[in-house]
């Protein structure tokens, strides 16, 4: 694919103001790297910025959706409650957040974090209910026989069990985590750094090459944040096959 892209470029069938050759944007990202979009600013530095308010929004989301999706699937009153509600905010686009959270955290790493736990907060919520609901009932039944508290099944129980379902929620919510932070940073941030950011500055100096550069990175960083996730699940779930 790639060196069918870069004869398409040499023959100007694909013309370089819509889509530069692959040794451009090669030759940009190592700009990126060593200069900086825009000079100064160099790729490193856009990149930690990034990760650092995906840190952020992903551990808020983790720390409130999954106690919150463990409890909701074990009590069926709580999940009348709580899936009206869910099912009311889920379908709404994360970025359709973006001007609430701009007027409640102002333009900075607080928004930005914001439209990342929105992004990641529902998959890991709805993907840790269904891993309790799909609990053999027989498991808990047999714990009751055997007098377990409810904190013993909680702990011993249903957590274990729901592990493999969390575990795909965790890594659908970072994906969709990440791309929605890319998207929040194109609305501007006080530390004007961020890949998001960085696209936009190659986007206003007219320089398609570093956008396409910028598009690879982040698809190149969240690949390997999704392929961490997979080594983990499989280190930490040897009992169960993935």
């Amino acid at each position: 694919m790639i060196l069918i892209w870069q004869g398409l470029s040499s023959l100007d069938v694909i013309p370089a103001y819509k889509l530069p050759s692959p040794l451009s944007v090669l030759c940009s990202m190592v700009d990126l790297i060593t200069i900086g979009m825009p000079p100064g600013q160099q790729l490193h530095l856009h990149i930690f910025y990034s990760l650092q308010r995906v840190f952020y929004g992903y551990a808020a989301a983790i720390v409130l959706a999954v106690p919150l999706g463990i409890l909701t699937g074990w009590h069926s009153s709580l999940r009348h409650i709580v899936e009206p509600v869910v099912e009311l905010i889920r379908p709404i686009p994360p970025l359709a957040w973006i001007p609430i959270a701009i007027l409640w955290f102002g333009i900075g790493t607080g928004s930005a974090a914001f439209i990342i736990f929105l992004g990641a907060f529902f998959p890991i919520l709805l993907t840790t209910i269904s891993g309790v609901h799909a609990i053999d009932p027989i498991l808990i039944d047999a714990a009751r026989t055997l007098n377990a508290n409810n904190r013993q099944i909680l702990l011993k129980v249903l957590v274990p069990g729901a592990v493999p379902a969390i575990f795909t929620g965790l890594r659908v919510g970072m994906g969709i985590g990440w791309m929605t932070l890319v998207a929040a940073e194109f609305t501007g941030v006080k530390q004007g750094y961020g890949l998001g950011q960085m696209i936009m500055t190659a986007r206003d100096l007219q320089r398609p090459d570093a956008i396409v550069a910028g598009m690879l990175i982040i698809g190149l960083i969240g690949s390997g944040i999704d392929r961490v996730f997979y080594l983990i699940r499989n280190r930490l779930i040897t009992w169960r096959s993935a």
